[in-house]
């Protein structure tokens, strides 16, 4: 049976994208070659935050919790999951009766039968084209007032067929009145598949509340970034 690095498992509510609000079971592994310097989960890879514990738990085990927590889906998250091979533990959630939904940059070859697949371009490692394609949705991190045009071009807007296209502040941005403004203009010029995008959850504080969540690293790392 498979053994993954776990960074955490809780239980909370998805706070972006189509599936907004529904209860879910966050499996975050550990892991991540592409480093973003704004990253919010970057106690899965920067050396100064490694946890003194990572625990390597099969696929019974996942599949275990993810019942006992009677969400509605299972999110799979990192990090970057796709660097991990996840066809058992997909497998093992479809025959526990919970649809899998994946959160991934794309640049990695994506494994399992997954229901759902937010992909969510980085530049520091673009996604390969077969992920694009197969992408339930996009997730568009906006840093700054031209990153919409960049990976509209980038992507091609005929790519993203209709498929929601999350426009989404970088957190450390999401006051800039700047990187607002070219959200909502784009919505509003563009139209569909281009949505406006938030972490809710944040607001909440939703994901602090599971005591299996661990403490918040600042973004990237980076003390002057915050949490």
């Amino acid at each position: 049976m498979k053994h993954y690095p776990i960074h955490e498992t809780f239980h909370s509510w998805q706070g972006e994208g189509a599936h907004l609000g529904r209860s879910s079971f966050f499996i975050r592994l550990y892991g991540c070659p592409i480093h973003c310097p704004w990253c919010d989960s970057a106690g899965t890879w920067h050396p100064d935050y490694i946890p003194t514990n990572i625990d390597k738990l099969d696929t019974d085990e996942l599949v275990k919790r993810a019942v006992a927590s009677k969400a509605e889906i299972v999110i799979i998250t990192g990090g970057e999951p796709a660097i991990h091979d996840l066809h058992e533990l997909v497998s093992g959630l479809r025959d526990a009766g919970l649809p899998s939904h994946l959160e991934t940059s794309g640049a990695f070859q994506i494994s399992g039968d997954l229901d759902w697949i937010t992909l969510s371009p980085k530049w520091q490692a673009l996604p390969l084209q077969e992920n694009i394609e197969r992408a339930s949705e996009f997730k568009i991190i906006v840093e700054d007032r031209d990153s919409i045009d960049k990976w509209i071009q980038q992507i091609g807007f005929e790519n993203l067929r209709g498929r929601p296209t999350w426009l989404q502040p970088e957190w450390s941005q999401s006051s800039n009145p700047e990187v607002l403004h070219s959200i909502t203009e784009a919505v509003k010029k563009r139209g569909a598949p281009l949505r406006a995008g938030f972490q809710a959850h944040k607001f909440y504080k939703a994901d602090l509340e599971d005591p299996g969540h661990r403490k918040p690293v600042p973004l990237g790392g980076r003390e002057e970034l915050g949490e």
